[in-house]
């Protein structure tokens, strides 16, 4: 497990998307939206940018259950209560991977290795279909990936 990028962090998942925020409005992001999931915890964010004069929505998801499970399956045998701290780990890590990833693609928009659409464009939303530009391609909407 000792592979995975901060899966002991213990930065709360508030404090990565304050992370995350501030990146996103210091190049340009405004109407920055929290989603949550069912069971209230932080699940996404959303947020606009103004990429080659057009408003484009982005969407990201943090894909919290998809880590529990990960973390949940380098455990053999747990003991009381370890699978609700391995729920609040995998929120804790899932953010804090976020907040690092947010933080690498703007340090390479700020060294004009890449723009911010080139980083972000799996992540543009369409309000629309409720679908990212990568599940579009990934549903066949968008017949660009050949199975």
């Amino acid at each position: 497990m000792n592979k995975i990028k901060n899966y002991t962090s213990s930065v709360p998942p508030e404090r990565s998307v304050t992370q995350i925020e501030k990146r996103l409005v210091a190049h340009g992001a405004r109407n920055i939206m929290k989603e949550y999931g069912a069971e209230g915890g932080l699940a996404g964010i959303a947020f606009i940018v103004n990429a080659h004069g057009k408003d484009m929505p982005f969407k990201i998801p943090a894909r919290i259950d998809r880590v529990e499970k990960r973390l949940r399956e380098s455990v053999r045998r747990p003991r009381n209560g370890t699978i609700s701290r391995i729920k609040d780990q995998a929120q804790r890590t899932a953010w804090k991977i976020l907040a690092d990833w947010v933080d690498i693609q703007m340090s390479l928009i700020d060294l004009d290795q890449v723009e911010m659409l080139e980083v972000f464009l799996p992540f543009v939303y369409d309000v629309g279909r409720k679908q990212t530009f990568f599940e579009k391609i990934k549903d066949g909407n968008l017949k660009l990936l050949k199975e």
